[in-house]
């Protein structure tokens, strides 16, 4: 029972002018709620990851959370049906002398039902097997009317190399083929609102951004990405993608929490215009932040220039050429020879510096004796 230690929190009249708000009784969070004449209130946290049921929104007799839309009752805290057991505390709530007096005791515990941990979440180990190399293919095309694409020649002649000849476990993963949704802006919410796994990817079981995340953060040793230039950038596909992809950085800037060890990243750019430069800076830019490591001369490239807008004859180009095709070759060799370094160190848990740049202490073996760190 609630120990009756009533504080006022408002005049009637102002407070029943919103259906849901957050207010705060001492040091307590609460979700205030005015419905069918009535006032109700449970705790302003979410059982989630905290989120501020208070700045959220009624569906019906629901309130629901800004950050990942999970919903409590309005009068109970209750989980919404099929999950009455993850419940948020509520609060005795009384009117007396047109005020609005609120009981901080909790008059009801807060409980979790048990979820099972998103398979992304477990630990990344790295067992013993020779180099991975996942490549990723981001053009954008009607798949049932495919075309050729020169970034994905390349690329597919650079995945052939890599396993053929040089040993490496390989898969090729088409951004083109798979189903997923947009960045929906979490960290725009708060900070804490973007989650790892990606809070999209653990609402939505549809979602198939999650053989990319599996594969970059938990499989593979190379990441060989391949892109047109388009509009002077990269894919749409890509861009989508790296969005989606900011759940892994902001891990780092959020928690310190550094998800990607001694992985090298590597890039395939062609187009008919010339910009390769700021496309590759771009995505060299990203993908250091996500603590990749870049081999010498992390990408190739090939643009025929801005007036070349016959593209049959650069399409052709690129189909005939050898010196491309070995071109592609050499970079994932460069590739894999980085990870092959890297998986031959001693792995060790670093974190960040918190100020300014951010950056990997990197493990290589020291000549003659035990794994040396280099700042």
């Amino acid at each position: 029972m609630a120990t009756e230690q009533w504080q006022d929190v408002g005049a009637v009249e102002e407070l029943c002018s919103k259906p849901l708000q957050q207010i705060m009784v001492g040091r307590t969070k609460l979700a205030l709620i005015f419905r069918d004449g009535q006032f109700s209130a449970i705790s302003g946290v979410c059982n989630h990851v905290g989120g501020p049921l208070g700045e959220g929104r009624l569906d019906g007799e629901y309130v629901v959370c800004p950050w990942h839309q999970w919903k409590f009752h309005c009068r109970t805290g209750l989980g919404e049906p099929g999950y009455e057991e993850d419940a948020v505390p509520r609060h005795d709530v009384k009117v007396e002398n047109g005020r609005v007096l609120v009981n901080p005791t909790p008059a009801s515990p807060r409980t979790r039902k048990s979820h099972e941990p998103h398979a992304l979440a477990r630990p990344v180990e790295r067992g013993a097997g020779p180099p991975r190399v996942v490549g990723i293919s981001t053009p954008a095309m009607d798949a049932a009317n495919p075309r050729y694409s020169t970034s994905d020649a390349l690329l597919e002649y650079a995945m052939d190399h890599a396993a053929r000849i040089r040993g490496a476990d390989t898969q090729l993963i088409r951004l083109n083929d798979l189903k997923f949704r947009h960045c929906e802006g979490y960290y725009s919410k708060s900070s804490r609102a973007c989650t790892w796994p990606c809070s999209i990817t653990q609402m939505d079981p549809g979602d198939q951004l999650d053989r990319v995340y599996e594969a970059i953060v938990h499989w593979a040793d190379v990441i060989l990405i391949a892109t047109p230039i388009r509009w002077g950038g990269a894919s749409s596909l890509y861009y989508k993608m790296i969005e989606r992809m900011n759940c892994i950085q902001n891990q780092i800037t959020i928690a310190n929490k550094v998800l990607m060890h001694n992985k090298v990243a590597a890039f395939i750019i062609t187009g008919g215009q010339d910009n390769v430069q700021a496309v590759a800076g771009q995505m060299l830019g990203f993908f250091s932040e996500l603590g990749c490591h870049l081999p010498p001369f992390p990408y190739i490239a090939h643009s025929r220039g801005w007036s070349a807008e016959d593209m049959e004859r650069n399409v052709r180009y690129v189909a005939e050429s050898q010196e491309l095709r070995d071109g592609a070759a050499d970079l994932v060799s460069r590739a894999i020879d980085v990870a092959k370094v890297l998986l031959a160190a001693d792995p060790v848990e670093a974190r960040t510096t918190r100020g300014g740049r951010k950056a990997h202490r990197l493990d290589v073996p020291a000549p003659g004796g035990p794994a040396s760190e280099i700042k």
